[in-house]
């Protein structure tokens, strides 16, 4: 019966990699428009989707961010200046797109722009620290998705939306967390509604990569601002090793961070140009053999590997 069943497996398998493999024809008419790509995988995949011949539509949030790119990549990239928490940057962004694209639609959507911080204990933040990060990552994801829909539904295109593995788990205070379980939950529900329109949704779940997102210096200065504005009483409740601990732990998971960006930017590019891609593309060692495990374990064994991590207070209760 086993070897039944590892036949079984093994055909399975062999029948999912010759699926994978067969590639969207076309390529190099086709229309991509990537947010975030002044750096990390945004910047990475413009260049490796412009090498690969298809008309790329980078979004930058800055111009040198733009000009370094243009001058990388090939004349058929086109950059735009784009900044997903503004409304009128979005409408524009949206018009500059319909003029490129035209009747043909757009392609793919890859919706990459985001941020780590602020990422502190939650007590020690106000809403408007949420709110900033959530802006960036959630709202300005979602804007930006409603707004291309038109354009992707005329396309019968393809939505890839980078989530987390902290989409799965929340192991850290803060907006970020929530923000990409947020992600996971609206690329659900607009699969569903997109499938009938033959555009296709697929989430990207890096595990732990060096994006160059967060600095030390420049995470130990929000850090302490943070702190520092706390009201005496609650200083006194966590002490001051409770922060510097905190802070040592998210410099020491920030020097482990997988510096092989290109293993999540082939992901993207699977999603973007395989006849079938996957609804969900989890990256990384961490991701498959320790997140994705946890996340599936019960709370209690959760909280006591993280529990164990995490400094403790100078008053306990």
């Amino acid at each position: 019966m086993w070897l039944w069943l590892l036949v079984l497996l093994g055909l399975w398998l062999l029948w999912r990699w010759h699926r994978e493999r067969q590639m969207v024809p076309g390529l190099e008419d086709k229309f991509v428009l990537i947010t975030g790509c002044d750096s990390g995988f945004g910047n990475l995949l413009a260049r490796q989707l412009d090498a690969r011949g298809l008309q790329v539509l980078a979004g930058c949030l800055t111009e040198s961010g733009a000009a370094r790119l243009q001058a990388a990549t090939s004349s058929r990239l086109q950059t735009v200046l784009l900044d997903v928490t503004s409304s009128s940057s979005i409408a524009a962004a949206v018009a500059w797109v319909q003029e490129r694209v035209g009747q043909r639609g757009l392609w793919g959507l890859v919706n990459n722009a985001g941020t780590a911080t602020p990422s502190a204990p939650n007590e020690w933040l106000r809403k408007e620290d949420f709110m900033a990060l959530m802006n960036v990552n959630l709202v300005g994801l979602i804007e930006v998705t409603v707004s291309m829909l038109p354009l992707l539904r005329r396309g019968a295109g393809r939505v890839v939306n980078v989530s987390s593995m902290m989409g799965r788990i929340s192991a850290f205070g803060g907006g970020y967390c929530p923000s990409k379980f947020g992600v996971e939950a609206f690329s659900d529900s607009l699969r569903l509604e997109m499938y009938h329109f033959g555009v296709k949704v697929s989430i990207i779940e890096p595990g732990f990569f060096n994006t160059g997102i967060t600095h030390a210096a420049s995470v130990e200065k929000v850090f302490l601002k943070y702190w520092e504005r706390l009201p005496d009483e609650t200083k006194a409740s966590y002490g001051d090793k409770y922060w510097k601990d905190y802070l040592a732990n998210m410099n020491r998971a920030n020097r482990c961070c997988n510096p092989n960006l290109s293993m999540v930017t082939n992901c993207m590019e699977h999603a973007l140009t395989s006849r079938y891609p996957r609804c969900r593309y989890a990256v990384g060692w961490d991701a498959r053999l320790f997140v994705i495990p946890l996340s599936y374990m019960p709370s209690a064994i959760f909280d006591a590997f993280f529990t164990h991590l995490y400094p403790k207070p100078a008053q306990r209760g």
